[in-house]
């Protein structure tokens, strides 16, 4: 078909240049935010005198007949256009005549697609928002379930003192709740309207960009028009931050991964979110957990993609730039896809309490609190360090744990130890007496959990 641009040219463009340059295939993902961006834009040009209010009237209802049949599957959205610009204003003018034409008075595709891609992006933050949201909810009531449920926690991979679960999980609360923060400051920043840029150099109608800005729900107009249609850092930022979401969600998952091994049994994965083996009838494997940690490198891969495709860049609009879409698009259903399964596992996972309370104790991480007893006792906390290591080597020897030790053994090493000893080193004081705020005392962590349900209650949306 003839190009919207086609006047300058002479000759049909090559098939296959046509084929590269096009963006239809995966920009037509955007046609609600076209739409949406084009009625605002018209019922400018109408209250600034540039159309008449039955020109508007007509495009405005032309652009909802479209809208209207992509959505029922009536009008589908082809590679016989362009770009998801064309689609639009072509199918507008079949349907309405030469006003369609008008559509395009006072705008750029360059202005135009900054705008679709804002508003598409500032949509999926808050959709991103929404899952952290969900997943920070079950966090917490997973918290308030086990805060007498007994572990070791790791340093290393090795274990290293006895915490709770309820502690485990509050440190995943903290990391996603800073995505959440994210979130909010990326659409804080983001939120400021380019259309009426032009090109690169805004234009010589008179447009009220502040009153577009206003119909698009953005904070204000940008004030540079060649920075408005060549600036993606929003969605360097964006990808930055579902990098991050991604990391986060890997970490945890390595975790739980670990959690499921034979070695560990810590937990049992669902068997929806499982799968066993085509050859090995005993295996249950935690795929789910595999694949969240293995896409984490796709998200990531869309970062470093966009952040090379914008570093040579000089202002302002380049085609380069058409390389953001494909990338952001992935990435966002990617992250978007492994928030909601991840949390769908860790809601549906049974966690072995017996066998953290065990590992706890037999990993030696009540080891510290040994040597705190000795040390409130009189004993000089190096000398308590050594006794407690030659302890650590007897039970090692034995296969037993310091609990198991009798008075008469832990007096063969060192004469202090009394029979308060073992209330000293029991998982629940070891845990109990460390109730500083952020530590995994029960106190500390009810503390720390009212506080998580007044965050989650302030409601903390983007853009509110």
């Amino acid at each position: 078909m003839a190009q919207l641009w086609g006047g300058r040219f002479t000759k049909e463009t090559d098939k296959l240049v046509y084929n590269f340059n096009a963006s239809i295939s995966f920009d037509q993902k955007f046609y609600r935010q076209d739409i949406r961006g084009s009625i605002a834009h018209v019922t400018m040009l109408a209250k600034q005198g540039i159309l008449t209010e039955e020109e508007r009237d007509q495009i405005i209802a032309g652009l909802k007949g479209i809208l209207k049949d992509v959505e029922e599957g009536t009008l589908l959205i082809t590679d016989e256009y362009e770009d998801i610009h064309s689609f639009v204003e072509a199918n507008l003018i079949d349907r309405i005549g030469d006003v369609g034409k008008k559509l395009h008075t006072g705008r750029s595709r360059n202005d135009q697609v900054a705008l679709d891609m804002k508003l598409y992006t500032r949509d999926e933050i808050l959709e991103v928002d929404y899952l952290l949201r969900e997943l920070l909810e079950v966090l917490l009531k997973m918290m308030k379930e086990h805060t007498a449920t007994f572990m070791p926690g790791f340093t290393h991979l090795q274990k290293a003192q006895p915490i709770t679960l309820a502690h485990h999980l509050g440190a995943y609360f903290e990391m996603f709740k800073r995505d959440r923060q994210r979130m909010k400051d990326i659409y804080e920043r983001m939120n400021y309207c380019p259309l009426g840029s032009g090109a690169l150099a805004g234009t010589t109608y008179p447009l009220d960009r502040e009153y577009t800005a206003s119909l698009l729900d953005f904070y204000g107009p940008t004030l540079n028009s060649m920075d408005s249609v060549a600036d993606r850092d929003y969605l360097i930022e964006f990808l930055s931050a579902l990098s991050t979401i991604m990391m986060h969600l890997s970490r945890f998952s390595e975790e739980v991964i670990i959690w499921n091994s034979n070695e560990y049994q810590f937990v049992e994965i669902d068997d929806a979110y499982s799968t066993g083996s085509s050859i090995m009838p005993q295996k249950k494997n935690p795929d789910i957990a595999e694949l969240v940690r293995g896409k984490t490198g796709r998200v990531y891969g869309a970062l470093m993609s966009l952040l090379t495709a914008m570093k040579g860049i000089p202002l302002a609009y380049n085609k380069d730039m058409q390389e953001d879409k494909e990338l952001t698009f992935d990435a966002i259903d990617t992250t978007k896809g492994c928030l909601a399964l991840f949390t769908g596992m860790i809601k549906t996972m049974n966690f072995r309490k017996d066998r953290m309370e065990e590992s706890a104790k037999h990993g030696f991480t009540n080891a510290t609190d040994a040597a705190d007893y000795l040390v409130k006792h009189g004993v000089p906390f190096r000398d308590a360090h050594g006794i407690v290591g030659q302890l650590v080597l007897y039970c090692i020897d034995r296969k037993i744990a310091l609990d198991d030790m009798s008075l008469e053994e832990l007096k063969k090493i060192s004469p202090v130890f009394e029979e308060d000893i073992y209330e000293a080193i029991s998982m629940k004081t070891c845990v109990e007496m460390r109730n500083t705020i952020g530590a995994p005392g029960e106190r500390a962590m009810k503390e720390v959990i009212e506080k998580e349900e007044a965050y989650l209650k302030e409601q903390e949306v983007p853009g509110k």
